[in-house]
């Protein structure tokens, strides 16, 4: 064999090597997240966007409606979701669970609720379960305050209404999204007018309106406990296997009730701030809580992750 047919395999070799190494520093560290417009997924997705961009990751996110975030997933068009809030999100997630797309994961929060609620006066009045909607169909405009098309709540409601379920055949759904639906329902309590809607805990709603929840879920609706939920966190399939660091991290990020109350509250009562500033805020307060969050997590470079990040919040 030649001399020069020897060296065309190492030639070819030190190209090959040559290509790898002039990879951008981000190779292979991009992260996606999927969000939904709710307050409490997006302070949830900002932190731990913040997080990951303190550790060397690159990151991006995308506000999508509950069935695209899952079909993202899905394709490997996004990375992580922050929002699964279960049961009410099961008959849009369950079947991506089941096909093993989309890996249900890790609670990142329990305790919260979903279901729907009604003003004070208007429980007061006798409207206190899901079954006593009907009887005040004509106080209520025959209409139920839901959030943004495709919601899974608003999909519950739909249900509810399409089966006659408690009566309610001739109601129809106001689908808006939380902020418009929040500045409807203070207005219909200013006016003491009759409202029924979508709420949930952790949010701000809980403490500048005086509201009270409905009983009366079934586990085909908000579940049979009355609207409680444990909120998950989503993964694409495989992405533990290709991103072990940032799995830990999600395995250690758990978010106390109290946290996010806080935190939502700090949003409506500071304009100024943002759903990452207001995260940042009550984050630089508390270290206790996070502390917890960087054990076993690095940087991309495999330096301890926790003095990055604090590195990270003294900058911010």
């Amino acid at each position: 064999m030649s001399s020069v047919s020897c060296k065309r395999p190492l030639v070819l070799f030190l190209l090959i090597l040559t290509c790898v190494l002039a990879q951008p520093v981000w190779a292979g560290k991009k992260v996606h997240f999927a969000n939904v417009t709710w307050t409490g997924v997006t302070v949830k997705t900002e932190l731990a966007k913040n997080i990951l961009t303190s550790l060397g990751y690159e990151i991006r996110s995308s506000n999508l409606s509950v069935p695209i975030v899952y079909q993202a997933l899905s394709t490997g068009d996004a990375d992580i979701f922050l929002g699964n809030w279960m049961p009410s999100m099961e008959t849009i997630a369950n079947k991506f669970f089941e096909q093993g797309s989309v890996v249900k994961y890790v609670a990142n929060m329990s305790g919260a609720k979903y279901t729907l609620a009604a003003p004070a006066y208007v429980v007061a009045g006798g409207l206190k379960d899901f079954a006593d909607i009907a009887k005040f169909a004509d106080k209520l405009d025959h209409k139920i305050f839901g959030l943004e098309p495709g919601n899974d709540g608003n999909q519950i409601i739909k249900g509810m209404i399409d089966a006659d379920q408690y009566g309610l055949g001739d109601f129809k759904i106001v689908a808006t999204s939380e902020p418009i639906m929040l500045t409807e329902v203070q207005n219909y309590v200013r006016d003491k007018k009759w409202v029924v809607f979508l709420a949930w805990s952790p949010h701000y709603m809980n403490q500048i309106i005086d509201m009270k929840y409905l009983t009366g879920s079934t586990a085909d609706t908000f579940g049979d406990n009355d609207g409680t939920a444990t909120v998950y966190t989503n993964v694409r399939k495989g992405f533990a296997d290709d991103y072990p660091n940032v799995a830990v991290l999600l395995k250690n990020l758990v978010f106390p009730i109290t946290m996010m109350n806080e935190i939502s509250q700090l949003l409506h009562d500071d304009k100024t701030l943002n759903h990452e500033k207001a995260g940042l805020k009550w984050i630089k307060e508390h270290p206790e809580v996070y502390q917890g969050w960087f054990d076993g997590v690095t940087t991309v470079d495999d330096k301890p992750g926790l003095p990055a990040f604090e590195a990270f919040l003294a900058a911010h």
